[in-house]
């Protein structure tokens, strides 16, 4: 049986073979991206469909008998469930006006009940409110770490500012004392100078 003779097969029972070809369709992508996606697909009483890892290894040439290095590859595999063995086996016979494969129990179909939707509603509440108390808190934290980095800052530029106001007055202060002791070395020549000529006019009278 290939792909259009399965879609035949369930025609009737779905409605028409546009919506049987749609259902096999979306059943085997389903599969098929799950499978892909490293997940196990399985279906109670058919079988189970998963992702196995092959390692590297060697292995012969059927034509030649050339031993040949084969790479590490992944590949899908299909595992029988036990209703769908005791079938084929004949242990079990198949029945006439029912389905094969064993239905699924009741409410594994449906959505999750009242109760467990209210705990999933819960929690998804409280990480919503611990998220945002952390953003808060962090907000918070920030806010906090920039103001006491501006007040010191502040300070910072303070203290800066009366220092170098302090050196400033001083080098004024500095500054003006400078020409004071000067003038007062260069007038001391003066008076030497006079005491010289004081000196030599009493010599030249004492020699007359």
């Amino acid at each position: 049986m290939n792909k259009a003779q399965l879609v035949e097969a369930i025609a009737d029972k779905m409605g028409g073979r546009q919506q049987a070809a749609d259902a096999v369709d979306a059943v085997l992508d389903a599969i098929v991206r799950a499978v892909v996606a490293g997940d196990r697909v399985s279906v109670t009483g058919f079988g189970s469909f998963e992702k196995v890892d092959r390692p590297a290894r060697y292995a012969r040439n059927p034509q030649t008998g050339e031993r040949v290095r084969v790479k590490k590859t992944s590949v899908p595999r299909f595992r029988a469930g036990q209703g769908f063995k005791d079938l084929v086996s004949g242990s079990k016979k198949l029945p006439k006006n029912d389905i094969a494969v064993k239905k699924a129990p009741k409410g594994s179909l449906s959505g999750p009940t009242a109760t467990i939707a209210k705990a999933a509603g819960k929690k998804a509440a409280a990480k919503k409110t611990t998220a945002a108390a952390k953003k808060a808190t962090a907000k918070k934290t920030t806010a906090a770490k920039k103001t006491a980095a501006k007040k010191t800052a502040a300070k910072t530029t303070a203290a800066a500012k009366k220092t170098a106001a302090k050196k400033t007055a001083a080098k004024k202060t500095t500054a003006k004392k400078a020409p004071a002791k000067k003038a007062t070395a260069k007038k001391a020549p003066a008076k030497k100078s006079a005491a010289r000529k004081t000196a030599a006019k009493k010599t030249t009278a004492r020699s007359k």
